[in-house]
């Protein structure tokens, strides 16, 4: 079993910065893969970026250039650095791990961006 806890959400004024973070409990990952999606009510979730076992990574257009997801050197917390948040960046951010043939996923954390 893998489980995800996501933290670092809020409130936040468009502008701004958040660090979002996805911890692992009960075991290590090391260096599996790891994503970010977003979704918001009435809409599909969206993927927003990932980072390969080779630490390669990848983003959404519509992020690109003011997000960076990284994670740990033991694999235990993976993060999404936030910056110049707009207001469509309002959305509930779920992380993913790749553990044994299957994504797992948190629970969300819920962002909020005011204008």
């Amino acid at each position: 079993q893998v489980q995800l806890v996501e933290s670092g959400g809020g409130l936040v004024q468009a502008g701004g910065s958040l660090r979002l973070s996805c911890a692992t409990s009960g075991r290590s990952l090391g260096v599996t893969p790891m994503k970010w999606y977003r979704q918001t009510p009435g809409k599909e979730r969206e993927w927003v970026a990932g980072l390969s076992s080779g630490h390669d990574t990848q983003y959404a257009d519509f992020v690109k250039g003011r997000f960076t997801i990284s994670r740990d050197k033991a694999g235990n917390t993976g993060y999404l650095q936030m910056t110049g948040l707009e207001t469509d960046d309002t959305a509930v951010y779920y992380c993913a791990r790749f553990w044994y043939g299957r994504w797992w996923w948190g629970q969300g954390t819920q962002v909020t961006v005011s204008s």
